[in-house]
């Protein structure tokens, strides 16, 4: 075998050596070498963070594929080819922010400062945690030339209890310009860790108290509900409607639940309960929804719908209504399901079992809407015209 593959190399080397030559021809010129290449300007050097991620990923593609066997050139192709365009994407990284970093930038002071008062939910806590805080920025600011205010020892009784705790602590003292060092610990032979104030911030002391200021005055981020706000107009279609015989016929299951829950309502019933425990079954059950959606009928056929949380109250549905209406002074009155009149404003939805969804009707000041009616020239709805531009048919 090893004497016909040296045959093999023999042939080819015999037939890359170019044509033949007869002793008694006169000999030829030399060929000439070709010109050498014109080298290439250096590359600049990708930054750290771009050979981090070359990095990270020629060691993920290194990796031996299961089963041990060596990678075929196609494989090996296709490595290249992700080597090149990981190497591509790296320089391309280096050329500046994208799109996203460029226009939805967040300031990272206002983020930790947003990230201490919402995240952190014992509100003594963090009234603590910012006073302490400001009181560090504070004497930076007033004794800028005393070295022991710009080092915060982080293993300090009072940093950890109060500050240390905290979420978005850290990153705030970070964002202001603090960075994290080992230093000996005066007459001590060990070293612990500090925050310490960068140099460079020192000459824009007015900043750290805008930061001081902004901690103080910021207040925790409320996520608030989207109404949804939606007016369907009357339909003649949804007057009307059949649904066919075997919709009232119950299936087995449903009887088998029905049966069931008479059965514990009935063995609840017969059981001696406290006081308290009644009001726990009440409480437990008004947190069974966290949201309603209510519907109001008024007398013309519109229906105006929005959504709230289960525990508002009937106060924000009368002001949701009177926010649609054209003339918001005019007086009405909701009536809910069996023609309840919702005098107590103060209830919650839960409470007055206007959950998970309610339809409930909208009924005017007989005084007040016969003279309206005979001032006004022509009959026109009660809600505001950009609304009745966006109404849906009710189907």
């Amino acid at each position: 075998m090893r004497k016909f593959f040296q045959e093999i190399k023999a042939d080819l080397k015999f037939k890359t050596a170019g044509p033949g030559q007869k002793l008694s021809e006169p000999s030829r010129a030399p060929r000439e070498k070709p010109k050498a290449e014109v080298a290439p300007k250096p590359r600049q050097a990708p930054t750290d963070e771009a050979q981090r991620a070359a990095a990270a990923a020629l060691a993920r593609l290194e990796l031996k594929p299961k089963g041990g066997k060596a990678p075929s050139a196609s494989q090996e192709a296709i490595r290249n080819q992700v080597r090149k365009e990981l190497m591509a994407e790296a320089a391309a990284s280096e050329k500046g922010p994208s799109m996203e970093e460029k226009y939805f930038s967040v300031d990272p002071v206002a983020a930790s400062i947003m990230e201490i008062h919402t995240f952190n939910k014992d509100r003594e806590k963090v009234r603590l945690c910012v006073e302490t805080m400001a009181k560090y920025l504070d004497n930076i600011y007033l004794h800028p030339e005393e070295e022991k205010y710009r080092k915060i020892k982080l293993q300090n009784k009072v940093f950890q209890e109060r500050i240390s705790c905290l979420e978005g602590t850290h990153k705030f003292f970070q964002a202001v310009g603090f960075e994290t060092k080992t230093l000996p610990v005066p007459g001590q032979e060990t070293t612990e860790e500090f925050y310490v104030l960068k140099e460079e911030v020192l000459s824009r002391l007015e900043d750290l108290k805008e930061h001081k200021e902004q901690l103080l005055s910021s207040e925790p981020v409320r996520a608030q509900l989207h109404r949804q706000l939606a007016v369907f107009h009357p339909s003649p279609a949804a007057a009307r409607f059949e649904l066919p015989h075997d919709f009232f016929n119950l299936t087995a299951e449903e009887l088998r639940r029905e049966q069931r829950l008479r059965t514990e309502a009935v063995e609840k019933a017969s059981m001696l309960r406290t006081r308290a425990m009644r009001e726990k079954d009440e409480q437990r059950e008004m947190r069974k929804y966290n949201y309603t959606l209510l519907r109001v009928r008024f007398p013309d056929g519109y229906i105006l719908q929005g959504t709230f949380y289960a525990r508002e109250s009937v106060s924000v549905l009368y002001n949701f209504v009177r926010e649609a209406l054209r003339d918001d002074w005019l007086p009405f009155e909701l009536l809910g399901p069996g023609g309840l009149k919702l005098t107590d404003e103060n209830l919650a939805f839960n409470e007055c079992g206007l959950v998970p969804s309610a339809l409930l009707s909208l009924a005017w000041d007989a005084a007040v809407m016969a003279d309206v009616e005979a001032a006004a020239e022509e009959q026109r709805s009660p809600l505001r015209p950009e609304l009745l531009a966006r109404a849906q048919p009710l189907s």
